[in-house]
């Protein structure tokens, strides 16, 4: 594939990617996506993938092995610091390095801000951010646009709501940065003391159409996708402020009646109260097939990163 930009290189953050490069991975996805199984099995064969994860993770995790896996390529890591040299006081610096050594790509999730660019520093190999402290997770983002683009068949033209928890989820920062590169109609809907922290998106008010809510109500039959994110209860300095949001939102059948038919929901999971059990099974609810696209996203830019014209 020409002009791979993507490969021996970090994937830090949604902010180094422009609308073509968005678009480039996209097509990526879907062409890799498609390859026979022995064709796709070359494309990381004899290579490591090496993760370290300083916070808990399901499918990030487990998505990026499965897409190693699918490229014939191996895993080793870290999924529990306590398991590792990490519970020893071993710095990120050494653990970057160590890992380096044993690697051909680095996934990396981390509590700090900017710690996937330091390591990215360190690294002989090529880091893939997998979520640093509130601010970036680029391939969550990637994914969800791939997924609106595949369940609705456009991203310009939508009209999107952010339910819940603005100012602690870092997938909706770089959600909103990868929205940018598009004509898109965005509502922001959270309690006050979970509105958008206004600093973090300073340079992109002038490029999107941001409206603020604290009624979900107010915008629902407009929305054409719902992206509802988990209040994290672990990133309140103080439990007590949690306690009073906990469970200020809820979708569930009632909801959908208010919405558009066609209206998609979407999570980046895990989801708490703010996702009734009772919606999993309509044709809204596309957050399953979300977390199923992650699989072939990743696998597409490991594809990229280890390859440089991987089809």
């Amino acid at each position: 594939m020409p002009n791979n930009h993507l490969y021996d290189h970090d994937i830090v953050s949604i902010k180094d990617f422009t609308k073509q490069d968005l678009e480039f991975i996209f097509r990526s996805t879907d062409k890799i996506s498609t390859l026979r199984p022995n064709e796709k099995s070359e494309l990381g064969k004899g290579r490591t993938l090496g993760y370290i994860f300083y916070e808990p993770s399901t499918r990030t995790r487990m998505s990026f092995e499965a897409a190693m896996a699918s490229l014939g390529g191996s895993s080793i890591g870290i999924f529990d610091p306590k398991s590792s040299s990490i519970e020893k006081g071993e710095s990120l610096a050494d653990t970057i390095r160590i890992i380096d050594l044993y690697s051909d790509v680095i996934i990396l999730r981390h509590p700090l801000d900017g710690s996937s660019r330091f390591a990215g520093e360190l690294s002989r190999n090529p880091i893939i951010n997998a979520g640093s402290g509130s601010e970036e997770h680029p391939t969550q983002a990637m994914l969800d646009l791939y997924t609106m683009l595949k369940e609705k068949k456009k991203i310009n033209n939508l009209t999107i709501g952010i339910v819940g928890d603005l100012k602690y989820g870092r997938t909706v920062y770089s959600l909103l940065y990868a929205l940018a590169n598009y004509n898109v109609e965005v509502h922001l809907i959270s309690p006050s003391i979970l509105g958008i922290r206004k600093e973090s998106i300073y340079d992109i008010r002038k490029k999107l159409k941001l409206y603020e809510h604290s009624q979900l109500e107010d915008i629902l039959p407009k929305l054409d996708v719902i992206y509802v994110t988990r209040i994290q209860r672990e990133r309140f300095p103080d439990i007590q402020e949690y306690e009073k949001v906990k469970g200020t939102y809820t979708i569930d059948n009632n909801i959908l009646t208010k919405a558009k038919p066609d209206v998609s929901i979407m999570h980046p999971m895990p989801r708490m109260e703010e996702i009734s059990h009772s919606i999993d099974d309509t044709n809204n609810a596309i957050y399953f097939k979300q977390a199923a696209y992650g699989k072939e996203l990743r696998a597409a830019l490991l594809a990229l990163v280890l390859n440089e014209n991987p089809i």
